[in-house]
């Protein structure tokens, strides 16, 4: 019988490879494994926990942690015992927090630490549909408010010795319409909204993702996204539904270094991590000059070869086939070292990637497969494949998920993994969603052999003065691909009589090139330093040369430091949020069309 929910999919997953390893999380330095099995015994008592402390079917159990194992630990136990998830980032603020537990509803809390419980117990008053929160990493007290994982999972234990049976009698009574997931979207404008997503789009997403063949039960996969993100979100459904492994931890800094240890087949990421360590590994190779410098030029130039014979469909061969070789010996296979020796490809989502950078990786050996999808969506609707994907595009959908295209151009989805709705926001859910065709709110185009193409958000689009549309992610993916000192770049214009851009410096690139060029100071000295803007203004003006004169940045300011998730200027998936870095720099933009 075909799983229905997300708790049937997780049964059969135990019941099929008990002994298999599922994850492996990280303690200091040590990777521990944990068995299909041993993970069921653990969800098995954080579902009796709940169960014991009265939860009722759908309802909402939030989570406001890092990723972690625990994390997917909560969420399945949580989905077990018949209640719904509500996501929560662990950067929120208080007041954040608490709008989000009260327009959910949650009964219980699952945090991370004492630095979250405080945040609640600052704001408890106002939770008053909060009965109990159950800290990971930490103590009880509050007045019994407060109960630690480990004492859930004793009374869990207790409970389910009392009627072993009914673990499996809940999973299999929850329905396939019934709620699973609330997410709320990051909010680059605006209070959040809840996403209502159902088990059966979970269970779409798992099928949809299995069929493609893209992953293999012997893959080993390294997590690190926000599970409090879709993105994150689709890849624990797609484990369980397929069964390969998964290293998981959350804390970006040591990503690279990770890869090494662990060794993944695939990765999920966004595209700010690419630009890193593009940025990363272009100043490494040239800022030195000599021998080093021109072999790494000679090998990349090789590589762009290569890589554009191969995206015709063509193999390489004769003399590049053996210039390929000696490249790899002396500079890509060091970069494929980098990511663990073993990587398939990469997956990158949440964001546009540029052209540039997925060519730039690919002609050193690595593939990144761009997909596209929505958190009302369930995230994964469309993908290119490994051996059928084209760069600049986000790939063919995947099966089941149907697309049209409106009259200006606005993408619109259909397909089993569509949200029922915003959480208690019926004029919202209205006007996103016609029918069962989503709204997605991006403009593109779908090319004769079904590839999706995003140019850009619909509400991004800049009109200026002139009445001229500019999509300033292109502009933007264009200046970070070509620039490694580059960090964010915002195009301004709407309404403006020209274009211009805020930028922001690569911290540890341009510190790498002042030094070359005999250059100090701190990051907001290096910012304003005439050479560092003699340098962005060189690759701004090549990115320049290949736009039309409408869209071209005539003025360009370097602010004094990145932009942030801390500083509220980023999402948790490292967007930025362009209303926001907009109005915070609003006297340095008028200086420009002063």
């Amino acid at each position: 019988m075909t799983a229905r929910t997300v708790p049937e999919m997780f049964l059969d997953r135990i019941a099929a490879t008990p002994e298999r390893e599922a994850f492996r999380h990280r303690e200091g330095s040590t990777w521990h494994p944990l068995t299909w099995a041993q993970v069921g015994d653990r969800v098995r008592r954080i579902a009796g926990g709940l169960r014991s402390l009265g939860l009722v079917p759908e309802e909402r159990c939030a989570i406001v942690s890092s990723t972690r194992i625990e994390w997917i630990l909560i969420d399945l136990g949580v989905l077990c015992a018949g209640g719904a998830t509500t996501t929560i980032y662990p950067a929120s603020t208080a007041d954040e927090s608490a709008y989000i537990l009260g327009d959910s509803a949650s009964a219980y809390v699952f945090a991370e630490n004492e630095a979250q419980v405080a945040k609640l117990v600052a704001k408890r008053a106002e939770l008053t549909r909060v009965r109990k929160v159950i800290v990971i990493d930490g103590k009880s007290g509050h007045d019994g408010w407060v109960m630690t994982l480990a004492e859930l999972e004793a009374a869990g234990r207790e409970h389910d010795a009392r009627d072993p049976a009914e673990f499996e009698k809940v999973a299999h009574s929850i329905g396939p319409d019934a709620l699973a997931t609330l997410i709320y979207t990051s909010g680059t404008t605006g209070q959040p909204k809840g996403v209502e997503l159902t088990h059966d789009c979970w269970v779409y997403e798992a099928e949809a993702i299995d069929s493609l063949g893209l992953l293999r039960p012997d893959d080993v996969q390294f997590l690190w996204l926000p599970l409090a993100h879709s993105f994150g979100k689709v890849l624990e459904v797609a484990q369980i539904k397929i069964g390969f492994s998964t290293a998981i931890d959350g804390v970006i800094e040591r990503l690279v270094d990770n890869l090494a240890v662990v060794q993944p087949t695939f990765v999920a990421a966004v595209p700010r991590i690419f630009e890193k360590v593009h940025n990363k590994v272009v100043t490494g190779a040239t800022e030195g000059g000599g021998a080093k410098a021109a072999i790494f030029g000679w090998a990349m130039k090789i590589g762009k070869r290569c890589s554009a014979i191969e995206q015709r469909g063509d193999r390489v061969r004769g003399l590049l086939a053996l210039q390929r070789t000696v490249a790899h010996r002396l500079v890509f296979s060091k970069l494929q070292a980098r990511f663990g020796g073993r990587l398939r490809f990469f997956v990158s989502g949440s964001a546009p990637l540029a052209r540039e950078l997925a060519e730039f990786f690919h002609g050193a050996g690595v593939l990144i497969l761009e997909g596209y999808g929505l958190t009302e969506s369930s995230a994964a609707s469309f993908v290119n494949r490994p051996a059928h994907f084209k760069f600049g595009t986000v790939g063919p959908a995947v099966p089941g998920t149907e697309v049209k295209l409106a009259e200006d151009g606005e993408i619109l989805i259909k397909s089993r993994g569509i949200m029922r709705g915003y959480h208690n926001l019926p004029e919202a859910t209205a006007e996103a969603l016609d029918g069962r065709w989503l709204r997605t709110g991006d403009i593109g185009e779908v090319d004769p052999d079904g590839f999706l193409k995003i140019t850009d958000r619909k509400k991004d689009l800049i009109k200026t003065s002139g009445g001229k549309y500019v999509a300033p992610q292109l502009i933007e993916g264009s200046l970070k691909a070509l620039c490694p000192y580059v960090g964010q770049v915002v195009v301004h214009g709407d309404n403006r009589n020209y274009c211009s851009a805020l930028v922001t410096l690569d911290p540890d690139s341009i510190k790498a090139w002042a030094s070359s060029h005999g250059i100090s100071g701190t990051d907001e000295e290096l910012a304003k330093h005439p050479e560092v803007h003699a340098l962005v203004k060189g690759y701004i003006d090549q990115v320049n040369a290949t736009l039309p004169s409408y869209a071209t940045l005539k003025k360009f300011a370097i602010l004094p430091k990145d932009l942030t998730v801390d500083s509220g200027e980023l999402t948790t998936s490292l967007k930025v949020k362009r209303k926001v870095v907009e109005a915070k720099y609003k006297p340095v933009l008028d200086a420009l069309y002063g």
